[in-house]
């Protein structure tokens, strides 16, 4: 099919920077970390490097990857379309603290 291409879902977390500029992971009034899906597009600019990437939504939100999950070019409008990939990484505790809320999120 023309126009096909490979869609990946991208569960991740909201981030904030810290007063030293260092990004944080966002947390709701009760200290929760919210897990989101987003989607690679056609018009997705950047390509994945690793878990901790940082991306950008069509919103300008920046959200840090916690894990990737492969879809069906079929079903891929149900995950909302990211904007580009950033070169920027989290540091490796906010991201273990990101996949071990997400693994105890699956397990309650």
């Amino acid at each position: 099919m023309k126009g096909k291409y490979e869609v990946t879902q991208y569960i991740g977390v909201p981030l904030e920077s810290d007063d030293s500029g260092q990004y944080q992971l966002k947390s709701d009034d009760t200290g929760a970390i919210k897990f989101h899906s987003w989607r690679t597009g056609k018009h997705t600019k950047g390509k994945f490097k690793a878990l901790g990437q940082v991306f950008m939504t069509e919103n300008h939100l920046r959200v840090v990857i916690v894990k990737t999950c492969p879809v069906a070019f079929k079903d891929r409008h149900e995950f909302t379309p990211l904007q580009r990939f950033t070169n920027e990484f989290v540091s490796k505790k906010v991201l273990t603290t990101a996949q071990t809320a997400l693994k105890n999120a699956k397990t309650a």
